[in-house]
């Protein structure tokens, strides 16, 4: 056990799928897991382990933001031995060409956070994501017939609607950035120092270039089309 995990060490899976959001774990062990049990509710970040596909599987949240991932993930790494981790998310998209709805595979973020460096002494911006793991997503998007958009992201300390967003972008090197989201890079960085896997893919849920938005309804439809590719892209990496 850990200060932040209670679970036996046998308790967890070698293969990880880690939504942000407590509740989203349970929504996904309930609804796509066999034999499944909670392993974890320590501070009400709640993990759980069953199988799919006949695959054993733990859904663990992280929490929201950098500082909360890298707790997480790092202890799964290193405490629990834990080989490959898949987050699946949320994002707003960060141009005009991504639209609500749509799916990203990110095959590496940029962040400002200072979790890098406090870490591991690393003053690299740029993190990337495993490719074995983004591949694997990639083809099981094609083999669903599921249209994706890969490349890079900004993983943020921000929740960025709240700032002002001329000033905020001026803060990162110019690029086609696909979206913004808060854990990715630090998720990469762990991986990339602990030589371990790692893999993001996020659902599309706003966009400054449009007034749509998802309902309660579309989202759930959404991010289950995200969560069985997911699953079905794990169970499937060595």
């Amino acid at each position: 056990m850990t200060a932040h995990i209670e679970s036996k060490k046998e308790d967890i899976a070698k293969k990880v799928l880690m939504p942000g959001d407590p509740l989203r774990a349970k929504y996904i062990a309930e609804n796509f897991l066999a034999d499944y049990k909670e392993v974890n509710s320590v501070r009400g970040m709640l993990a759980y382990t069953g199988y799919y596909k006949g695959t054993k599987i733990t859904v663990f949240a992280s929490g929201m933001g950098g500082p909360s991932i890298g707790i997480y993930a790092y202890e799964l790494y290193h405490f629990y031995d834990v080989d490959t981790i898949i987050r699946i998310g949320t994002s707003g998209a960060a141009n005009k060409d991504i639209l609500v709805k749509d799916l990203i595979i990110a095959t590496d973020a940029y962040t400002l956070s200072s979790y890098p460096k406090l870490f591991f002494d690393d003053d690299d911006k740029l993190f990337k994501a495993t490719d074995t793991v983004t591949e694997k997503l990639v083809a099981k998007a094609l083999e669903h017939q599921i249209h994706v958009h890969t490349g890079r992201i900004i993983t943020s300390d921000i929740f960025d609607p709240y700032v002002d967003k001329t000033r905020y972008l001026n803060l990162y090197p110019s690029d086609n950035y696909l979206a913004y989201e808060m854990e990715a890079a630090i998720l990469f960085c762990l991986a990339n120092h602990l030589n371990k896997q790692a893999g993001t893919i996020l659902t599309v849920v706003d966009s400054e270039f449009t007034d749509s938005y998802l309902s309660s309804e579309e989202r759930e439809q959404n991010l289950n089309q995200m969560i069985k590719l997911s699953l079905d892209a794990l169970i499937e990496l060595d």
